[in-house]
C-alpha cells in the first residue's frame, strides 16, 4: 500500500534519504553500525528495526544499545561494553560498517576530511585524517553527503584520507582484500561504484530531482546508465517509525530541508 493511500503525508526528501542510508547496511549480519550525521543515524536505527534485526548499534561513546531510542536520547537498555580500545580492534577485524562524512569525494572514491588546499599551506584545516584509512582498508565504508555540490564532488581530492578504489588497487591485494564502498548517498541521490574501471555511477535518484541537476553539481564525469531508477519510497510502516519511534523531533529535516 503507498503511502498516499494510507493517508500519511508523503515522503519527505529528508525521509527518502534516510531509507537510501538504511538499506546500505542491507545484508550486512552482525556487523556495528557506525553512522556519522544524523540521516545516517536514522538510518542505521531503522534498518535494525526492520530489515537488519542482528545490527549492532552504539551509544556514540562506549556503549552497545540493546533497544533502539530516538536519535540524540540515552539507550534504555544497554548488551555491551565498546570502549575506544575495543572499537578499535573491532574496526581492524572488519566487523564494522561505517558511513563517514566527506568534505571532498572524487570519482574513485577517495574522500578527504584533512584540508582544503596543498597540503603544504592549505586555505583550510578540517578534521584530519582521522580514522579513515583504517576505515577503508578493513570495512565497508559508505558515505553520506547531506548537499551535493561540485566542491565536494571534486576531480581530484586536495588529500586523500579515506582511500578509493584506484589507490586501493596500486598498493596491491593487501589493500584490495577487504576494501569496498557500497554506496554513496547525497541529498540528490545514490551512487555506487558498480562499473568496470570502479569509477562513480549515479544509481538512483530522488524524486523531484533530474540527471541534469546532479551532473551540474557534479566535478567530475558520471557513468550515468540509460536508465535511472527512482530511490524506493519508504513503505508506511518505515514512514512511522522514522516520524514516531526514531526521529521525534523531526532533525532529519533540519539536515536536508524540504
Amino acid at each position: 500500500m503507498s503511502v498516499i493511500e494510507t493517508g500519511l503525508p508523503a515522503a519527505t526528501r529528508a525521509e527518502y534519504c534516510v531509507v537510501a542510508c538504511a538499506e546500505a547496511w542491507r545484508g550486512d549480519g552482525e556487523v556495528l553500525a557506525s553512522p556519522m550525521g544524523t540521516v545516517p543515524a536514522i538510518g542505521a536505527r531503522l534498518a535494525k528495526l526492520t530489515f537488519a534485526p542482528d545490527l549492532l548499534l552504539t551509544d556514540g561513546e562506549a556503549l552497545l544499545m540493546a533497544d533502539v531510542p530516538p536519535v540524540g536520547e540515552r539507550p534504555g537498555a544497554v548488551e555491551g561494553w565498546l570502549p575506544f580500545r575495543q572499537h578499535l580492534a573491532l574496526t581492524a577485524t572488519g566487523r564494522r560498517h561505517v558511513m563517514m562524512g566527506a568534505s571532498q569525494l572524487d570519482r574513485h572514491g577517495n574522500q578527504n576530511i584533512s584540508c582544503i588546499g596543498d597540503w603544504a599551506r592549505p586555505t583550510r584545516q578540517l578534521l584530519g585524517v582521522r580514522g579513515a584509512p583504517v576505515n577503508t582498508l578493513n570495512n565497508p565504508t559508505s558515505y553520506w553527503v547531506p548537499k551535493h555540490s561540485a566542491r565536494v564532488f571534486v576531480e581530484r581530492v586536495d588529500m586523500v584520507s579515506g582511500v578509493g578504489y584506484d589507490r586501493a588497487a596500486a598498493a596491491g591485494p593487501a589493500a584490495t582484500r577487504y576494501h569496498r564502498i557500497p554506496e554513496v548517498v547525497t541529498n540528490l541521490g545514490v551512487f555506487d561504484f558498480e562499473t568496470p574501471d570502479r569509477t562513480m555511477r549515479l544509481r538512483s535518484l530522488h524524486p523531484g530531482v533530474t540527471v541534469e541537476q546532479v551532473t551540474g553539481a557534479t566535478g567530475f564525469a558520471l557513468t550515468v546508465p540509460d536508465e535511472v531508477p527512482f530511490t524506493r519510497e519508504p513503505t508506511e510502516a518505515e514512514l512511522r517509525l522514522i516520524r514516531e519511534v526514531v526521529d521525534p523531533k523531526g532533525l532529519r529535516e533540519r539536515e536536508v530541508p524540504a
